[in-house]
């Protein structure tokens, strides 16, 4: 598999198209050159609002971005739910995987990102055995075709996907592997989450000790500052906010001396190629 393969260093990229993508005219068919172009290694292709791609174009996606040395990962849609309270609703996410890691396997992706669900109306372990239980069944119906099933951790309070919540599910099967979202962390702790390295290094420490070190040193990652509110996260910001964070310096300087080399993928609004190369810049200072 595509992230057991030892790395020399991180790799950075945007989730989706940013805003100068856009400008530019340019069409996701050709985003992997344009993020090549620009500086950087990788590329989430994001599918938030649903699989809208034919096979065709996804696999000439995929083919771009093995010819460009683009590592590729997927974003699965947003209404998976794996703990839904229907089952009904809940089993459908099944397909929806499997849908999704058909067009992972077109893209060459390696991780399919899936949130983990929902805790609003029933409680937190009820929404884990459920969870559990439809990991469970998509694994014993699914084949995974060595794409990991990446489950993100989240930021709004009353969601499912702590990061001891995402490690406990992550441990039912190892075609599982945690996605930390770092702005998601800071924006459910309410902030002030990483304001220094050891906070950062705690993570990849967890992840080690209970996952195995090969899944902490070749995480896959999202980062981006976001604005929170007692409920947790309430929107994405850019790096030009110098308010909510989090800071991506600290966790920089964690890759460079620890020598972890993950997958670092910016969800800024609109800029997040300009940022992930921003981190890919201040990262390779330290090298």
């Amino acid at each position: 598999m595509n992230s057991e393969k030892a790395r020399e260093r991180a790799l950075f990229g945007p989730g989706g198209n940013s805003e100068s993508f856009q400008r530019e005219k340019q069409k996701t068919l050709n985003a992997p050159i344009w993020v090549k172009n620009r500086g950087l290694d990788a590329y989430e292709y994001e599918a938030g609002r649903g699989i809208a791609t034919s096979d065709e174009v996804l696999r000439a996606i995929g083919a771009q971005a093995k010819a460009e040395g683009i590592h590729m990962s997927f974003h699965a849609p947003y209404f998976i739910s794996l703990s839904g309270v229907v089952t009904e609703t809940r089993l459908k996410s099944i397909s929806y995987i499997a849908e999704s890691l058909h067009a992972a396997s077109l893209l060459g992706a390696d991780t399919v990102v899936v949130h983990t669900g929902s805790a609003a109306k029933i409680t937190r372990e009820e929404a884990m055995r459920l969870a559990a239980d439809t990991l469970a069944r998509t694994l014993s119906e699914v084949e995974t075709g060595g794409v990991f099933i990446g489950l993100e951790t989240m930021g709004k309070i009353n969601q499912l996907g702590t990061l001891d919540e995402v490690i406990t599910l992550c441990k039912l099967d190892e075609r599982l592997r945690p996605v930390v979202d770092f702005g998601h962390m800071n924006a459910r702790e309410i902030g002030h989450y990483f304001e220094a390295e050891d906070n950062y290094r705690f993570v990849f420490d967890k992840i080690a000790n209970t996952l195995g070190d090969g899944v902490a040193r070749n995480l896959h990652c999202h980062f981006s500052k976001i604005e929170w509110t007692n409920a947790g996260e309430k929107r994405h910001l850019t790096f030009e906010d110098t308010v909510y964070g989090p800071a991506f310096e600290p966790l920089m300087e964690v890759l460079y001396k620890d020598g972890l080399t993950p997958t670092i993928i910016c969800e800024s609004a609109g800029t997040q190629a300009e940022d992930a190369l921003a981190m890919k810049q201040y990262y390779a200072s330290l090298i």
